[in-house]
């Protein structure tokens, strides 16, 4: 029997992760030490008040039927936040919940999309960025992020006859993978071109919490006439580790928001109720977990790319996100390539940035999902490996 599947399938193959995984899984069993630097789990535990939220509301046997929307308790919660966080004044219909902002990604371009349409994603990006609109046949064009312009796009240089095929524009800071933030002046500058062009802009704010150096994270609905035309993710998963939990909001305009809302009515019932009431504590409750995982991140990106820069591999310091971004060291040429040898050599692995788009290839990111003394590890153990030459 000849069986097919969709043409669409050809464009999934297997992912860098698993070859990742695979490659580490080997040196371990040869006996060396791994230092898993690549996949972006959080490693903090979840916090107390969250937990006993999910705990006490599992067992209530009635919380384990459909949900079906999302608990007042909830909507309230997300409205107090933004309120209190960024400064914007939400209505309950410029809410609605997501299995986190990978799964609304995956399905917002259903909802926006005919079959053709342009959306425009970063170059380098989050591969979900090109996976989501891809799977709505929306025509995925990406626009580059360079370092010499602060990884922002040049939106001049964007062809104006492809501006006007443009559905919608997705945009994120700080961004995976470059670890970049973006000044005031380019969204104040961003949302009134879309507007121009009558694009939609998509936010995805999943970092605006891990931000260093004194920075403050922003949310796109901040800044004048956004709702018109802008739309955010907002997750819970990196803020607060509630990352296993999946649960996320889209906030903004408010079409935008109920007309997605509605095609999720037809793909689930609900996120499962004790979530619920665990992301009400999150955001009801007091802020300095993650004010001091933030603190914790900047140490753990200091001992990385202080660390690094000072056995001469030139990463610079990430301005945001869990994340570090850098070129590979000179004499290389293939980002690939040599993340297998530098995991072989040192036991230290990162993900190659080819893995982000075409504009990443040469560069590699690390995960800062270890601690301050395991990082310091980590450097040593790339040191003694000769590979990078001072």
């Amino acid at each position: 029997m000849n069986l097919k599947i969709a043409d669409r399938m050809k464009d999934y193959e297997e992912g860098i992760f698993q070859l990742l995984n695979e490659k580490k899984e080997e040196v371990e069993k040869k006996g060396k030490k791994v230092y898993n630097l690549s996949v972006g789990t959080p490693d903090f535990s979840t916090d107390p008040h969250i937990m006993e939220a999910v705990i006490k509301a599992a067992q209530n046997s009635d919380n384990y039927k459909y949900a079906l929307k999302m608990i007042p308790e909830l909507v309230e919660a997300v409205i107090r936040r933004f309120d209190e966080r960024y400064h914007v004044t939400l209505s309950e219909n410029e809410v609605t919940d997501v299995y986190g902002s990978q799964e609304g990604i995956a399905h917002i371009g259903l909802c926006l999309c005919n079959p053709g349409d342009v959306v425009l994603v970063p170059n380098p990006g989050y591969p979900i960025f090109s996976i989501g609109p891809s799977l709505a046949s929306a025509d995925v064009r990406t626009y580059d992020l360079i370092e010499e312009n602060n990884y922002l796009p040049d939106l001049e240089k964007l062809d104006e006859e492809l501006l006007e095929k443009v559905k919608f524009m997705i945009v994120s800071y700080p961004l995976n993978p470059v670890c970049s933030i973006a000044p005031d002046s380019f969204y104040e500058k961003l949302i009134p071109w879309a507007q121009k062009h009558h694009i939609i802009i998509l936010h995805d704010n999943a970092y605006s919490d891990i931000i260093y150096d004194g920075h403050v994270g922003k949310s796109i609905l901040q800044f004048p006439d956004a709702k018109e035309n802008c739309i955010e993710f907002y997750s819970l998963s990196k803020s607060f580790n509630y990352t296993g939990a999946r649960v996320g909001f889209l906030v903004g305009n408010e079409y935008l928001v109920q007309s997605f809302k509605k095609l999720r009515s037809q793909i689930d019932y609900g996120t499962f109720l004790p979530v619920q009431y665990g992301a009400v504590a999150a955001l009801n409750g007091p802020d300095e977990g993650v004010k001091r995982r933030c603190e914790e991140y900047q140490k753990r990106r200091d001992a990385l790319c202080g660390g690094l820069r000072s056995i001469g591999w030139n990463i610079p310091d990430s301005q945001g996100s869990m994340f570090a971004w850098g070129k590979i060291p000179e004499g290389y040429t293939d980002d690939v390539a040599f993340v297998m040898e530098l995991l072989e050599r040192s036991g230290v692995l990162c993900t190659p940035g080819s893995s982000f788009g075409s504009l990443g290839k040469g560069h590699v990111r690390f995960a800062l999902t270890m601690p301050v003394e395991q990082i310091n590890e980590a450097v040593r153990a790339v040191q003694a490996s000769g590979m990078i030459q001072k």
